[in-house]
């Protein structure tokens, strides 16, 4: 893996953090009401219990919600969403059994995402807290803003892995699952489905960091991997090459390395998150992507052009975890 340090581990220029959309589809979700006060008989019920035995909705009981993640950003993925929400029903004009408020809200919750590659590897958590149900809060994602009695008003207070330090605000689509009690077991949740389809909720992500390419005076840090000689207008790519970038900001690795230590030589730090490369926005292959030896925060990505690329200036993109960096520009002959 010989690179030109000197050139390639230069520090780029400060950016700020830009904010990313990630859409989260759900399956299997399933909302239990606490409505049995005998905490013996909880998830004790191997049947479908539904909702026939539940009366109205009333203020200030509990509600658990499991669901199962699927995708994210369209691309097949694993994890799971759990929510603990207390009802707190607030209504401008209340009846009774709901509370005055100024606001049309449903009920508190803390909501953990913690979410996987399709092949089970953790990649990071969101945690989420707020009202849930009511008008979602200015400056929400579409379609989130269109959503007048469900959107929700959660705020992103927290993150883990590739999330780590993640603010944010989150909101959902109306909800597809079903509800049912506290009595009936969730061992059988996925068995029995939910029988609506997929739920998605939209996260408006601000991360602590993001990927970007490394910028250096004559360019982004982009070489030919044949020779590792920079990628410029003099000796520019070509179709189907193969090329490799140094980028910031693409997270854990594994082995796992400590915050602020260098990445090892012997085994190679592999990035845990999915990491992606486009190339004028369609995907590359991505055929590794590691920390670089010796290096704090600076990242190799070796990568091919695809071979249907237009002649010319192109654009390449970098995204971990789902989170994109800004697009740099190269030549391609």
């Amino acid at each position: 893996m010989a690179f030109c340090v000197a050139a390639f581990c230069q520090i780029s220029l400060a950016q700020v953090v830009a904010p990313t959309i990630l859409q989260i589809d759900l399956a299997d979700y399933t909302l239990y009401r606490e409505d049995v006060p005998d905490p013996l008989k909880y998830g004790a019920d191997p049947n479908v219990v539904g909702t026939t035995a539940f009366g109205p909705v009333r203020n200030f009981y509990r509600a658990i919600h499991l669901a199962d993640v699927v995708a994210v950003n369209g691309q097949q993925a694993k994890g799971s969403f759990a929510a603990s929400q207390i009802v707190v029903a607030l209504r401008p004009e209340p009846t009774p059994g709901f509370a005055a408020g100024d606001v049309w809200r449903n009920g508190l919750a803390t909501i953990t995402l913690e979410i996987l590659k399709s092949d089970g590897t953790p990649v990071g958590s969101l945690i989420v807290s707020g009202f849930t149900s009511g008008p979602p809060p200015p400056g929400s994602p579409v379609p989130v803003s269109t959503i007048l009695q469900g959107g929700h008003n959660l705020a992103i207070v927290g993150g883990t892995g590739a999330f780590l330090g993640a603010r944010g605000q989150i909101g959902a689509l109306p909800p597809a699952g079903r509800n049912t009690s506290f009595t009936e077991d969730p061992v059988n949740r996925r068995r029995h489905g939910s029988g609506a389809g997929n739920w998605r909720w939209i996260a408006h992500v601000i991360p602590m960091a993001r990927p970007e390419v490394t910028m250096l005076p004559t360019g982004p840090a982009i070489s030919h991997s044949s020779d590792f000689s920079p990628v410029t207008a003099a000796k520019p790519a070509t179709q189907g090459e193969v090329l490799s970038l140094v980028a910031t900001g693409l997270g854990p690795v594994v082995p796992n390395v400590d915050p602020g230590q260098p990445f090892p030589s012997s085994p190679l730090a592999n990035v845990n998150s999915p990491v992606e490369v486009t190339v004028n926005g369609k995907a590359a292959e991505v055929i590794s992507a590691v920390g670089y030896p010796g290096a704090i925060d600076a990242y190799q990505v070796n990568f091919r052009i695809p071979t249907d690329t237009a002649k010319g200036a192109v654009s390449i993109q970098v995204s971990a975890a789902w989170v994109a960096g800004a697009p740099v520009s190269i030549p391609v002959q």
